[in-house]
């Protein structure tokens, strides 16, 4: 399908943990509107760059993956998310730890950002399209009519990842991930390439002790203003 530069989008950035691709996958069904995990194609270029042996210190190697990533969303039927790579449900995989710290790593070479630029402006689709990740509202989609920022708190967010993890079977500290979650705010924030902050004109949401019905609600109300 060819992308439509008139079609609606609603970006939704914030840190890890802060539920973005909950929230932003519980909109699209709710809006019937398409989805875009940008997280996700991170996630699958260093999947991929681990699969193949691709060092991620290897700029030329990553760009290439990026470039070629055969990559494709869904739901099951209960509605949660399914990510495929060749083919290949790669859903668990690509949420390890190892695996997220990678994306982060990736992320940050402004080569690969590059070579997923078009990609990810290619999900923008009739009806519409809700993205999430870090730079959606920043660069990505800039032009969007509603642009979301996610947060909670570094306590509340760490809590949410370890109980995602441990449904999905992946046994991981909760202090270590506490750490690792400050750790990526910091990298993700001071970066050069594309920081992690609100877009200008963005809605800020905490979402810190409410639930996820209670803040697709809050999207959804403001979506209605579009």
């Amino acid at each position: 399908m060819t992308r439509e530069l008139n079609t609606p989008v609603i970006t939704i950035d914030g840190p890890v943990g802060s539920g973005k691709g909950t929230i932003a996958r519980s909109v699209a069904n709710a809006l019937g509107w398409h989805l875009l995990d940008s997280g996700a194609l991170y996630r699958l270029v260093s999947l991929a760059a681990l699969n193949r042996g691709v060092a991620l210190d290897d700029v030329d190697g990553l760009s290439r993956l990026a470039a070629a990533l055969d990559a494709r969303f869904g739901s099951d039927a209960d509605g949660e998310e399914q990510i495929w790579l060749e083919g290949v449900d790669v859903t668990s995989s690509i949420r390890t730890e190892e695996c997220g710290a990678g994306a982060s790593t990736v992320a940050a070479l402004q080569p690969v950002r590059d070579a997923l630029l078009g990609l990810q402006k290619g999900f923008r689709q009739a009806p519409g399209l809700v993205a999430d990740g870090r730079d959606m509202g920043t660069h990505v989609f800039a032009e969007a009519g509603l642009k979301v920022f996610l947060t909670a708190s570094p306590e509340e967010r760490a809590k949410r990842r370890h109980k995602q993890l441990n449904d999905k079977g992946i046994d991981v500290n909760l202090a270590a991930l506490s750490r690792d979650i400050e750790e990526r705010d910091r990298r993700d924030s001071e970066r050069s390439v594309a920081p992690l902050r609100p877009a200008e004109g963005a809605r800020i949401l905490d979402s810190s002790g409410k639930s996820i019905e209670e803040v697709v609600r809050t999207v959804l109300d403001w979506a209605a203003e579009l």
